[in-house]
């Protein structure tokens, strides 16, 4: 059976994963005739991983004939929702099969049937014939497939990432056996093929009643049996849909095919028709791979990477010359890189390539010097995550100047890996395994204990960091983002850098005072609640809650779910007036949240020196913000007294000493009046009015600023930052509660106030249509596949974002640069002022008190004077000694 290896491939799936998964650079794939090949690139990509890991004797590549199959003759609508599929792939399908048979694969379709029954029925010949199967698929569908002869990898990101499913996981995943999986979609039914199950009846209730009836034959023998419920009502009515759905949800492994499993049998490459189909695809690579008659190249499908073992004695005799090339390459297991284990590094110096599982080896005055020296330009993944990691060993790093995780973020925000494996799959290379691949994930994560895999795997990082350099650097060029990556990007990450590595001073004292504070608070409020419920109940339980609220007191219910009434928050703001009950509830939760999530949640995260050093995520958002996490600072609440406390617990480095805040103010709206070129806005800008009062103006027809109430300015500043976020008549609506035609008329006063914002978020749309991308003023890219999606909601939600892309990532990058230009004023005046928290548009600094005056003059300018705009950025300044009494 080992020698006995049968492949069988989803066609339609895999190419689909595939066009997706360089679908970001899908103008970058085109061969000189103007054809899209991403999807064949990536295909090819994904074969040779897995013929190398799985070495079959039999391949089956299977596709389906057409979209009418006997499953449409029992359902008409089967599959009737999916979108079509785009040209751009459907283009490429015929070439994968030209590829595919070039390379010896066999390929197969079969009129009235799916791909699936193909694999399925080959799959009943396989193990018939003792053949250990594989099937690879994006398609959970096919899991039904698995046994102890079969096992169904499904693709879960992009094509790299494959997840192995057995019985054994299939029990895990799903609580049922791969035949029990088919009862299972029966009562659930399938939205990606669009057939109904059973009304009501998700994964998790269709998996407990299979787990304890086995079947849906079983299940409606016993049918009476069961208690009176909507869910038996359910089930009664809708017995034939459940019935329908397992015969469409069954994969037929007996379809009439007319080839069998000798026809499979892996055939010689004819490497003639594949160098000529690779030269006519503009395939660099898969060429590289081809020796110069044409044949495939002993091991090309991974060069091995030489290296050398580094110990104490050739440690020290490591040298660098001026202009040497020099990569280096810090490995970590885990994400917080604060606090994670060392795996160990890889240094690069032209040609030579050194690892070692000891970092310790990185302290030699020599390689110190190295790193340390700023004259010394080094090639690394993550700037930021190196930085801090070499700062625990006290390894001060200069001269890290280029970073391929900020050069990849750029070219496609949507690829935000921290592994460079992951990255390099991304680019077309799959010599570089990923860190799930080498190390595992959860439990299992683990450095391997054989030097050979560890080293191999260091090196091939270390030397892919530098090999995938030139065509990052080609690509940002080409995209006009070499500026921002060189300027802003790497920039904000040295900064970032010195501020995790400072971190924030937090009193442990004040937040136990505040969990003591909150604890009587929330004992209070338990109390009141049972008083008026009459009964003691279970609080965080939404059914209790549910029961108490509706049932016993009454309370109309707004809003069910699957399991019972809805106890949202949004619910329960819309009841707040009907009972004092609901008001204390929503206290309850409130407090209950700042109690576990911040006072808890900090004093877990508070180190041994007193300090927090949380972490940026600078490669997360498409838009360029940044994001904080363990723990996140950008998140303590500001909108409730209690929420703000927090803040109290946040204070100087020395004891008289202050914390000062200054923001922007208004900045994304400035930036709107900048980009869309609006007179009437720049005006208000310019003249110092109030932007929200200058809107209440001109959308209610008034004269002066003495006209506009409280409630006008608030409803215009609910329409100014809507409008940013391309809000809707019935959003606007649902926000001032206010009828849908008075909202549309304020939208439509608005646009006559200000027509110079509709142009922009008119030609916003148009430009993202025509080009796939939103850009900022920097040229960040955000790309909006969606934009053309037959989906209205989908494609509605892409047009906003294309109108706000640019507005907040435009302000992401102004603060980016106030951060930069703030450090090195900071250092030029040799001030111990340290900046170390960034919350968004707004900039927290720990300042001595001999330097608060200058500091507080400073910081303003800095932040104002970081672009040169047509109506003036303003900064608002804030100091005490916490950062509550700061705000």
């Amino acid at each position: 059976m080992a020698d006995k290896k049968l492949l069988l491939i989803d066609g339609n799936s895999v190419a689909f994963r595939a066009f997706y998964a360089l679908y970001r650079q899908l103008e970058s794939f085109k061969n000189p005739e103007g054809l899209h090949t991403n999807a064949i690139y990536a295909f090819k990509n994904m074969l040779d991983v897995l013929l190398k890991d799985v070495k079959p004797t039999h391949v089956l590549v299977a596709f389906d004939a057409g979209k009418v199959t006997f499953r449409n003759k029992m359902y008409d609508d089967y599959k009737g929702g999916r979108q079509k599929t785009p040209e751009e792939l459907l283009e490429q399908l015929p070439y994968i099969q030209e590829m595919l048979h070039d390379l010896g694969i066999k390929t197969y379709e079969l009129k009235n049937y799916e791909a699936d029954d193909i694999i399925g029925t080959f799959v009943n010949l396989g193990e018939k014939a003792d053949f250990k199967v594989t099937v690879v698929t994006g398609d959970r569908d096919l899991t039904q497939l698995t046994s102890n002869k079969t096992t169904v990898m499904v693709t879960k990101h992009g094509v790299s990432d494959l997840e192995a499913y057995t019985p054994e996981h299939m029990k895990k995943i799903n609580g049922v056996t791969p035949t029990e999986f088919i009862d299972m979609k029966a009562l659930m039914g399938d939205n990606s093929d669009n057939y109904p199950g059973v009304t009501k009846i998700g994964p998790k209730t269709a998996s407990n009643l299979i787990q304890k009836y086995g079947s849906i034959e079983n299940l409606y023998d016993h049918i009476d049996d069961m208690k009176k419920s909507k869910r038996k009502e359910n089930l009664i009515k809708d017995k034939d849909k459940a019935f329908l759905a397992k015969k469409l949800a069954t994969i037929d492994r007996n379809a009439p095919v007319t080839i069998g499993l000798k026809d499979v049998k892996c055939k010689p490459v004819d490497y003639k028709k594949l160098r000529q189909f690779y030269e006519q695809m503009n395939f660099r690579k898969f060429l590289g791979e081809l020796n110069a008659s044409g044949e495939g190249q002993d091991g090309a499908e991974v060069e091995k990477v030489k290296y050398t073992e580094l110990d104490q004695s050739n440690a020290k005799k490591i040298s660098v010359k001026e202009n040497d090339t020099v990569s280096f390459y810090l490995g970590m297991l885990g994400d917080n890189y604060h606090l994670a284990d060392f795996v160990g590094f890889a240094l690069k110096i032209n040609e030579q390539v050194y690892v070692s599982r000891d970092v310790s080896l990185l302290q030699e005055n020599n390689l110190k010097h190295l790193l340390e020296d700023a004259e010394i330009n080094k090639n690394v993944f993550d700037l930021k995550r190196t930085t801090v990691g070499l700062n625990r060993i006290d390894v001060h790093a200069h001269g890290l100047n280029y970073d391929m995780l900020l050069a990849s973020y750029l070219i496609n925000n949507e690829n935000n890996s921290n592994d460079v494996g992951e990255v390099c799959h991304l680019y077309g290379d799959y010599s570089v395994k990923t860190d799930l691949e080498v190390y595992g994930k959860g439990k299992s994560e683990h450095v391997p204990s054989d030097d050979k895999v560890l080293y191999s795997h260091l090196a091939s990082k270390v030397v892919a960091i530098e090999k995938l350099k030139p065509l990052l650097l080609k690509k940002l060029k080409e995209h006009e983002q070499d500026d921002l990556f060189e300027n802003i990007e790497i920039p904000t990450a040295r900064v970032l850098s010195t501020m995790e590595i400072s971190g924030i001073k937090v009193e442990a004292s004040t937040l136990i005072q505040l969990q003591n504070e909150f604890a009587v608070r929330l004992k209070e409020l338990e109390d009141k609640i049972y008083q008026q419920a009459g009964e003691r109940f279970n609080l965080n339980s939404p059914k209790q809650l549910g029961h108490i609220l509706f049932d016993k007191l009454g309370l109309p219910p707004l809003k069910k779910t699957k399991t019972g009434y809805s106890t949202s928050v949004e619910v329960l703001n819309q009841l707040r007036n009907q009972s004092p009950i609901v008001g204390e509830i929503l206290d309850y939760r409130q407090i209950a949240k700042i109690q576990s999530t911040y006072v808890k949640g900090l004093l877990d995260v508070i180190q041994p020196d007193g300090r927090v050093h949380t972490r940026y995520l600078q490669t997360l958002t498409a838009t360029g913000r940044l994001s904080s996490v363990d723990p996140n600072l950008q998140n303590i609440p500001t909108r409730t007294d209690e929420g703000k406390q927090i803040r109290k617990a946040f204070v100087p480095t020395e004891k008289d000493g202050y914390i000062l805040s200054c923001d922007y103010s208004q900045i994304e709206l400035r930036v709107l009046s900048q980009i869309s070129g609006d007179e009437h806005m720049q005006e208000a800008f310019n003249t110092g009015y109030d932007i929200h009062s200058h809107t209440a103006m001109k959308i209610f027809h008034l004269d002066s600023p003495k006209d506009v109430t409280s409630l006008m300015r608030r409803r215009a500043k609910t329409v100014n930052f809507g409008i940013v976020y391309g809000i809707s008549d019935y959003g606007l609506s649902k926000r001032l509660n206010i009828s849908r035609k008075q909202a549309k008329e304020f939208i439509a006063e608005y646009f006559t106030q200000y027509p110079q914002v509709k142009d922009y978020m008119d030609k916003a749309v148009q430009v993202a249509r025509d080009k796939g991308y939103a850009e900022t003023i920097m040229h960040r890219r955000r790309y909006l596949p969606d934009i053309h999606s037959k989906n209205h909601n989908v494609r509605a939600f892409a047009e906003r974002t294309a109108i706000n892309s640019p507005i907040q990532g435009s302000a992401a990058d102004i603060i980016k640069i106030a951060m930069i230009n703030m450090q090195k004023k900071l250092d030029e005046l040799h001030l111990k002022t340290k900046m170390v928290i960034q919350v968004h548009d707004e900039l927290i600094f720990d300042v001595p008190k001999d330097e608060l005056e200058t500091v507080k003059k400073i910081v303003p300018e800095v932040m104002q004077s970081a672009v040169k705009l047509d109506v003036p950025l303003v900064a608002d300044t804030g100091w005490g000694h916490n950062w509550y009494d700061a705000k």
